[in-house]
């Protein structure tokens, strides 16, 4: 591999407590992630963002035919940020990341972003740039969402995620203690709103307890509240 991919690999090789791999258009992603930041911060653990793309994992299905009309729009904005995110990585680190999804996700979440694209409009001219601006970023990263060669990274980590879960899987995906040799990953959590306080330390460590039972594979119901990013 190149000197970018060897660069972008040292940069997700630093220890982490828990791996989390998202697609920046995925509510369901977006919801976990602001749960597992409030954690993270309580019990002090590391959350290293990586990359699962929508696009890249469902590029051989016939979107015609197996999705609502919406979402070539919005998997390929979510290539586009996922790409501005590889670049951010290589140049500014793990920390920067999780800046340019939080500004990603306030826009395309609460921010209404994926609901106009759900209606039927393009995605928003100059959301990268605005996104990389706003997390503080040097704005030349966001020329990064119309180079495909940083497909390659968004593959690998793709791949990563799925041969940790097993196929038929979306986002968001974790790993908790990645690269040790309790590592354990799962599919989920999968939120309508965000559990806060107790709640939240609740659900992460009932989860904690569930992906360390190696005989555990599933567990689900399809029944959920309306989506709620208050």
């Amino acid at each position: 591999m190149g000197r970018r991919g060897g660069r972008s690999l040292r940069r997700v090789r630093e220890p982490a407590d828990i791996d989390f791999f998202f697609d920046p258009v995925c509510p369901f992603a977006w919801i976990a992630s602001r749960w597992l930041t409030d954690v993270a911060d309580r019990r002090a653990l590391s959350v290293r963002w990586r990359f699962i793309s929508l696009a890249l994992l469902n590029e051989d299905r016939d979107y015609e035919a197996e999705f609502p009309p919406a979402y070539p729009e919005l998997h390929r904005l979510g290539r586009r940020v996922l790409r501005a995110a590889a670049a951010t990585r290589l140049a500014e680190g793990n920390d920067a990341v999780a800046r340019l999804y939080t500004e990603a996700g306030l826009r395309l979440h609460p921010g209404g972003g994926t609901g106009r694209i759900w209606r039927g409009e393009p995605a928003p001219e100059g959301f990268v740039d605005e996104v990389v601006e706003a997390a503080g970023l040097d704005r030349a990263l966001a020329a990064a969402a119309e180079d495909r060669s940083h497909d390659e990274l968004l593959r690998s980590e793709t791949e990563l995620a799925l041969s940790r879960t097993g196929p038929d899987v979306g986002t968001p995906i974790l790993t908790w203690d990645p690269g040790r040799p309790t590592e354990n990953s799962l599919f989920g959590p999968v939120l309508s709103c965000r559990p806060k306080g107790d709640e939240a330390i609740e659900l992460f460590d009932a989860l904690r307890t569930v992906v360390r039972t190696r005989s555990f594979a599933e567990m689900k119901r399809s029944m959920r509240d309306d989506l709620d990013f208050g």
